[in-house]
């Protein structure tokens, strides 16, 4: 039952049974970065169904869909997601590991929620429009690859926000209130040292090795981690070894880096210095690197107005409402976590530890930390569009992101009740928006202020391309 008489709470309540489903048909399918052809698929059709203008292919990436509705007036974008993770596969509603398929991929990070919420409420929106009378438009954006492949900032270079006035998000959570806008600025970078094959007993001398090159950028980044700022991170993976044959010098090696900083601007010297790093390691060893960028996602920026609005939706809406079997569900999951997992997720945002296993309090704006904090491409948007997001709860109290036990959770009644209260609070949000000018206006200045003393450069360089056929990180 409804706690309140928002028009547009209604609507989305007359809808939510086939977007919980919907949810539910993305996480048994779960797709890797810009592999999401099923997810698009879904929400494509489900858009074309509910009366939306569509396009498709956005920025040439072939699982990024668009759908519009309405008429005049200001343009609101809520954004989605439903990309999965590698390695996460797990059977839902089962309080221990056990995969589905072996190896397999899985949303561990609520995706299919995801999408499925912000789908929910670009259609409760359109029908409240039509029931008002107003000017103003409203679009859902299926973003691809959030999961490493920075999908958005792609989308923003290619200039699919261009004429959108407000951008509206959420994302799975413990916990319900207004997301900080705290996120780290990143780029990431693959280099592919190219050396000289020799055989490693016989010639030695006559080999140049790409997988030394690779050990010595690697300790020469090490090293930098004493020089750059506390708040910045830079963690790397080895993608190729130069085979397995030790008594091969090898002849390519690549490795892929990943520098964080916590603003846009301050993180461009820590990639320059990398850079240095990677041409100082080719010289030691007389090898060749090759420098390609993959993705590259810009800090969230704040913006008072719209976090306001959120806040005050939040507060009307009173928190997700879980019963007894939503708590026991939660304790279970509980029970396969370290309790450090469970305070560590009270920490983050500033409340006591209690017994619950499940939060329906909706948290103060100011009680998140901002210490401990990873990266989105809806950062990227937030340098262009005036944004907001939320959390809100659909899990677990302590459940750690990218894992088996969030995938278990993934279709339980406590996920679809935060679905419905999430549809709820973005459409509120865009509710409010289309209804008074003066947000809309507050919203933009806020931005347009920020902006002034912050230069903007999108972290996907023009010479990247979207790396289409990469594993999701």
């Amino acid at each position: 039952m409804l706690r309140n008489t928002k028009p547009v709470w209604e609507c989305v309540e007359s809808h939510k049974t086939e977007f919980f489903e919907l949810s539910d048909r993305i996480w048994g399918r779960p797709e890797e970065n810009y592999q999401e052809f099923f997810a698009f698929s879904e929400h494509r059709q489900t858009l074309a169904l509910q009366g939306f203008t569509v396009s498709e292919a956005l920025a040439g990436i072939p699982t990024a869909v668009m759908g519009e509705a309405g008429k005049g007036g200001p343009v609101i974008a809520i954004l989605g997601e439903y990309d999965a993770l590698p390695g996460l596969s797990q059977e839902a509603g089962l309080a221990e590991q056990r995969p589905l398929v072996p190896g397999g991929s899985g949303h561990g990070c609520g995706h299919n929620m995801l999408g499925s919420a912000s789908l929910l409420a670009a259609v409760a929106v359109k029908d409240w429009l039509a029931q008002a009378g107003l000017p103003g438009r409203v679009r859902y954006y299926g973003c691809p690859a959030e999961e490493g492949g920075s999908g958005k900032s792609f989308l923003v270079r290619a200039g699919a926000f261009d004429d959108v006035d407000i951008a509206i998000c959420w994302h799975p959570s413990a916990f319900t209130g207004v997301w900080p806008a705290a996120s780290l600025a990143c780029v990431e970078m693959e280099f592919t040292f190219h050396g000289r094959a020799a055989h490693a007993a016989v010639a030695p001398h006559l080999g140049r090795s790409a997988l030394d090159a690779v050990e010595l950028m690697s300790v020469g980044v090490n090293y930098m981690r004493e020089h750059m700022p506390s708040s910045a991170r830079v963690h790397y993976a080895l993608v190729d070894g130069g085979g397995i044959a030790p008594n091969v010098v090898q002849p390519r090696a690549v490795v892929r880096h990943l520098v964080r900083a916590l603003k846009l601007n301050d993180m461009w010297g820590l990639v320059e210095r990398v850079r240095k790093i990677a041409e100082g390691a080719a010289l030691m060893t007389e090898t060749r690197v090759e420098m390609k960028q993959l993705s590259g996602e810009a800090n969230l920026v704040p913006n008072a107005p719209l976090e306001e609005a959120m806040h005050e939706n939040l507060l009307q809406l009173g928190g997700v409402e879980f019963d007894s079997s939503d708590m026991e569900f939660a304790r279970q999951i509980q029970r396969t976590l370290p309790p450090d997992d469970i305070r560590s997720a009270y920490g983050r945002h500033g409340l006591p530890v209690t017994a619950a296993p499940l939060s329906g309090k909706i948290y103060p704006p100011d009680g998140s930390r901002t210490d401990s904090i990873g990266s989105t491409d809806v950062g990227t948007v937030s340098w262009v569009v005036p944004t907001v997001q939320c959390l809100v709860s659909c899990y677990a109290i302590g459940t750690p992101g990218h894992s088996w036990q969030l995938v278990a959770q993934g279709k339980s009644p406590a996920a679809h009740k935060g679905i419905a209260f999430a549809a709820k609070a973005m459409a509120g949000v865009a509710a409010d928006v289309l209804s008074d000018p003066a947000l809309l206006a507050a919203a933009k200045e806020a931005l347009e202020s920020y902006r002034k003393d912050n230069e903007f450069k999108n972290p996907v360089g023009p010479e990247a391309e979207p790396p289409l056929s990469m594993a999701a990180k």
